[in-house]
């Protein structure tokens, strides 16, 4: 009796072992790496927020960024969630630390950081050997064009993310770090805030040598400034990818087509 009570609990114990673990994506980036790893199987949940990749359209909500469904995605039962700070309000991430839910967190400022990331992710998820070899090809590719788009003298950049009142992009931000890859400079870099609000006067001052927004029409105010450098030298540029925006791995390709815009409008002396 004894020896069978010991296979029945052996057997319990190795089928809770080969379970696979529940994961509940709280950000669409973290959606993406998972699909990226080829990891999207493990994933029970996901917060939405703008259009789903066609893989994931199948994976149940969440809610949508700062409206988190807590009861739906307690009853998803997950074993790990993966969290972007900004994606969940304070409170409801301090309610779900008390619920006791391991949880991984991720908010890189460099894209070095970002890939150190992606292969933490992977190990996190038990696709260790899928991310260290997708994180190598980021590396060897990130790489490249640190060499290709080097500039001795970087071209200054404002990056703006709307227009009334005016925002820009802190120094802390991973665009920034993409910028700075095409041989650019955030000229507001110097900015802790994640998104300040500046002044056009302050625009003014910095002089940038090009101007890029999400879309033309943001873009029509600053043709009343014609001694610009960026109105005179016609470089009003419109992002030309909003995977620039969404750090996951596909962002490095979003800023090798960033790096290639700014190259055919401002090239760089060789």
């Amino acid at each position: 009796m004894r020896v069978f009570l010991w296979l029945l609990a052996l057997c319990a114990c190795a089928a809770s072992a080969a379970e696979p673990l529940r994961v509940v994506s709280l950000a669409p980036s973290m959606s993406e790496i998972m699909l990226e790893l080829q990891a999207d199987d493990l994933l029970v949940g996901m917060l939405d927020g703008g259009e789903r990749p066609p893989a994931l359209q199948d994976v149940p909500s969440v809610g949508r960024l700062g409206q988190l469904n807590m009861e739906r995605l307690l009853s998803l039962k997950p074993d790990l969630l993966l969290l972007w700070p900004g994606s969940v309000a304070p409170a409801q991430r301090d309610q779900l630390k008390r619920l006791g839910i391991a949880a991984f967190s991720a908010e890189p400022h460099s894209i070095d950081q970002l890939i150190d990331q992606i292969e933490a992710i992977a190990q996190r998820v038990g696709r260790d050997q899928q991310g260290r070899h997708y994180a190598q090809t980021l590396r060897d590719r990130l790489r490249h064009l640190r060499q290709q788009y080097r500039r001795e003298q970087p071209l200054r950049v404002f990056y703006q993310v709307w227009d009334k009142p005016l925002y820009t992009l802190g120094g802390r931000q991973v665009v920034s770090d993409a910028l700075a890859v095409c041989g650019a400079r955030n000229v507001f870099a110097d900015l802790s805030q994640p998104a300040p609000q500046v002044s056009v006067e302050s625009v003014l001052q910095q002089d940038p040598q090009v101007i890029l927004a999400g879309d033309q029409a943001q873009l029509a105010s600053w043709e009343a400034w014609p001694r610009l450098s960026a109105v005179a030298g016609d470089r009003l540029l419109v992002v030309p990818d909003k995977g620039l925006e969404r750090p996951s791995g596909q962002m490095i390709e979003a800023t090798a087509r960033l790096c290639a815009l700014l190259d055919a409008r401002a090239p760089a002396s060789r």
